[in-house]
């Protein structure tokens, strides 16, 4: 292979790294405004209220139960008691108990579907 083969490689592999990179950096600087903006808003939930939304995943929740992530107006809700046969994109209703730490997010309680 010529040199000036090996050099064009190197440059389009750092072209590509370089892309990569940025992608990820403004990922990660659309996430922190979109959390920010979330910060500055009231919630769009009320306590002790039940909505309904499509699930967008499970997860293990910081109580170590798996939950149901659902979004209600870009509100995410963190859903606790939902059966396990439900599969994301489900739609559910649950009912809010309580705000997490700067009021960015809520859990709730699966109320049916």
């Amino acid at each position: 292979m010529e040199i000036w083969m090996i050099g064009v490689a190197v440059v389009a592999v750092g072209i590509v790294l370089l892309g990569i990179w940025r992608r990820r950096t403004n990922e990660k600087r659309a996430s922190r405004r979109a959390h920010e903006a979330a910060r500055e808003r009231e919630p769009p939930v009320e306590l002790g209220e039940t909505y309904e939304f499509g699930i967008a995943e499970f997860t293990d929740h910081h109580s170590g139960d798996r939950v149901a992530v659902g979004k209600v107006e870009g509100f995410v809700l963190f859903t606790e008691d939902v059966p396990g046969d439900l599969e994301e994109g489900d739609v559910i209703r649950a009912t809010v108990l309580s705000f997490n730490r700067g009021r960015t997010s809520a859990d709730a309680t699966y109320a049916g579907r």
